[in-house]
């Protein structure tokens, strides 16, 4: 076990290193994770050995994957049913464009204009068609739009967006098979039943220290992540819904929100982003920069053709509209995930996988830096006095994004 705790206590310190980071710089945990693990990986690779990092450990496999998955099941439980009811439209509208435009656009590009193969190709439309959930929510977060009917709306609309990314990565890479069937049927029945009996089971026997509430989401988790893995898909493809059915009830307490984000942030998502930084190959990037930055160039370009006209429809003005636009080109976790599924399946090689990682990392800095000091809508921000005020138990999972920052 020595050689365990050594590596482990490695990762670690590089999540540590990268956490110092991403306060300094002021940017997401989860970028510097992703810098820091290219850059641990081409530095120890080059001095000891790339087998050092130990990627390919079953257990460091473990720790990512259900870091992925609990990740993902927290950002659909983002989502804010009250909103979604009122605001559908404009959300819907939103993300959808914010969805198809890059999906098509980029996808059409990398095989007309790259050359590369058609699953592939789809791949990369996959991959950049993603908006940064966590991005986005930082972002509201510390301008106080969370707090607001425009940030809602804008972190539904990421919702749908991400919805489709998830949907498109399932049908069109899953293979459709009698297990498909049965993963479908048994998924459809846990989602329907999820919503009614969470609660009733929650209000029973939860709010005690055995932390039965999070025992009892991860078995939901890691079981349809294995019927997923048995019917050929994605763990993480399931784990998106049940936060989505459950937003009603886990995504309002914030107590049970908070602790799951300590447990994800905090050890289990560093594991995940570390990992999926060490395949990005810098060699490979340095001989072919071109593909990365034509990838970053085509989804940002589509987001705008796509969004900006929708926002414009529904009445916003044109900072606020170039600042939604913007904010929704920005890309990290599903844009990796999609990524790092390709290279695992074998559906793009390492090259590839650089070029769409490294077009992911980009548009999660570029696009945010030009809406902040460009186009940020003044006149929405919310009084010093209303951003003060929080819902009762709020500042915790405030205290918690921030922090995952």
């Amino acid at each position: 076990m020595t050689g365990v705790w050594a590596l482990a206590a490695l990762w670690l310190g590089l999540a540590l290193i990268a956490s110092l980071i991403s306060i300094w710089l002021r940017i997401s945990t989860a970028l510097s994770e992703i810098v820091v693990g290219t850059i641990a990986q081409l530095i120890i690779g080059a001095v000891i050995g790339s087998a050092i990092l130990g990627t390919d450990e079953s257990w460091v496999k473990f720790l990512s994957g259900i870091g992925a998955i609990v990740l993902t099941f927290l950002a659909g439980a983002e989502l804010d049913p009250q909103v979604f009811r009122l605001k559908w439209k404009e959300a819907a509208a939103v993300g959808l464009a914010s969805f198809f435009f890059p999906f098509l656009a980029c996808a059409a590009a990398a095989h007309y204009l790259l050359g590369w193969e058609v699953m592939p190709s789809w791949l990369a439309g996959v991959a950049m068609s993603t908006t940064s959930v966590a991005v986005v929510y930082a972002v509201m977060l510390e301008f106080g739009f969370n707090a607001t009917e425009y940030g809602k709306t804008v972190l539904a609309a990421c919702f749908v967006t991400d919805l489709g990314t998830v949907v498109a990565l399932g049908l069109i890479f899953a293979p459709f098979t009698m297990r498909t069937l049965v993963f479908i049927g048994v998924g459809v029945t846990v989602f329907m039943i999820l919503p009614w009996l969470t609660p009733r089971f929650f209000k029973l026997y939860g709010n005690r220290r055995s932390e039965l509430e999070t025992k009892f989401l991860l078995f939901c988790l890691l079981g349809m992540g294995a019927l997923a893995g048995w019917a050929d898909s994605e763990a993480v493809l399931p784990a998106y819904l049940i936060g989505m059915v459950l937003a009603g009830t886990v995504g309002r307490d914030h107590a049970l929100v908070r602790r799951l984000r300590t447990l994800t942030f905090g050890l289990l998502t560093p594991f995940y982003f570390i990992r999926a930084g060490s395949f990005v190959s810098i060699p490979a990037l340095v001989a072919a920069p071109a593909a990365f930055t034509f990838f970053l160039a085509v989804k940002i370009a589509t987001k705008i053709v796509g969004v900006y006209p929708v926002t414009k429809f529904y009445g916003s003005p044109n900072k606020e509209a170039m600042y939604t636009t913007l904010l929704m080109s920005t890309g990290l976790t599903f844009g990796t995930i999609s990524s790092l599924f390709g290279l695992s399946h074998g559906i793009i090689d390492q090259g590839q996988y650089s070029a769409l990682v490294a077009a992911v990392i980009g548009s999660a800095v570029i696009p945010t830096i030009i809406a902040n000091a460009f186009y940020l809508p003044h006149h929405l921000l919310p009084k010093k006095e209303e951003a003060s005020e929080e819902p009762t138990g709020a500042t915790p999972v405030r205290q918690a994004a921030r922090g995952a920052k």
